[in-house]
Order: structure tokens, then sequence, then C-alpha cells
């Protein structure tokens, strides 16, 4: 029983990570230039230079979003020569849209939303 306050303080400290995930998720999803990069991104992996003329934003406010989504733990980026190509990686953004409807009559491909 020397253990016996530790329980209740790690399920405190896991239930603080789990409720500043799903604040990450919602703010990610407060921003009309994040909301259409997610709602872009959802067939799959895009590079930047198609992600910032499909939201009819600068390439750097582009970027500047994506930097915030990645830090959230949103998307994943990766680096091909000169291009960087961003795809989700939190499953959970996926399933928020299903619930609310939001992309009802999106298309899913399978490398969307893979934890990877």
């Amino acid at each position: 029983m020397i253990f016996s306050g530790w329980e209740s303080f790690l399920n405190i400290d896991n239930h603080q990570y789990v409720m500043e995930r799903i604040i990450n998720l919602l703010n990610a999803m407060n921003d009309p230039t994040r909301l259409k990069i997610l709602e872009f991104l959802l067939n799959g992996e895009k590079c930047v230079c198609e992600i910032f003329p499909h939201v009819k934003r600068t390439q750097s406010t582009t970027s500047t979003q994506l930097a915030k989504l990645t830090k959230a733990g949103i998307l994943k980026s990766r680096k091909d020569g000169k291009k960087v190509f961003y795809r989700i990686i939190d499953y959970r953004f996926c399933k928020v849209l299903q619930i609310l409807s939001y992309a009802k009559n999106k298309v899913y491909s399978e490398n969307c939303c893979k934890c990877q």
C-alpha cells in the first residue's frame, strides 16, 4: 500500500493529457483556413503547392496554418526533394467530421487518418 495515492494522481495526469489533446483538436478546427486544409486532406496526402491554391491563401499563410496543425499533432509532413507533403495522422479529426456530417459526401482514402 505504499503507492495507494499514485493511482489517482496518474489518472488525473492522464485525464489532463486527454483534455489537452481534445482542446488542441477543437482549436485546430476553430479557424476557417485550417478547416479547409483539413477537409482537403481527407482524400490523402497533398503537397503544399496543391494546398495553398485550394484554400485561396498565400503560401506563407498556408504554411503558418500547416505548422499549427502539425504542432497540434493532427498533421505530419514529409519532404520529397523541394516539395513538402502533408497528411492527417489524427484519426479523431475524421471521426469528428463524420459525426457532424460535415464530410458526408467526402471520399476517404485508405491513407487518410492512418496513424503511422
